[in-house]
């Protein structure tokens, strides 16, 4: 039981430190922090909850805004494994993460953020 509860929360394993050097993918298009702003991509303070198309000042494609998606770990998930497949249409042309554990640290370093860009308790 223990080895398949392990196996369904892989999550728990992230680490947010690996997730901020695998963001260095991420970090061409979007930025984090204090200060963040949009660039090719939006800013990514506090994505995770938010829903999409949500940041002020950036022109989402129609699909995107057209979405209805919240930016969960499950949504996160698929999207960055292959973003043209989790929503047809997406301006995003990056292909995706083929690494699972690479797609959950990079969650665990977007999750320490807040909207604002500070540090997440």
């Amino acid at each position: 039981m223990l080895a398949l509860a392990l196996l369904a929360t892989p999550a728990l394993a992230a680490d947010a430190a690996k997730g901020k050097a695998d963001f260095a993918r991420c970090g061409v298009c979007h930025r984090v922090g204090e200060g963040a702003k949009n660039v090719v991509g939006p800013e990514l303070n506090g994505v995770v909850g938010r829903p999409s198309a949500a940041v002020p000042g950036f022109p989402y494609s129609a699909a995107m805004k057209a979405s209805g998606v919240t930016w969960d770990e499950g949504s996160l998930r698929a999207y960055l494994a292959k973003p043209s497949a989790f929503i047809p249409g997406t301006k995003m042309t990056f292909a995706g993460l083929s690494d699972p554990a690479v797609i959950d640290d990079v969650i665990a370093y977007l999750k320490t953020f807040k909207p604002d860009g500070s540090p997440a308790p």
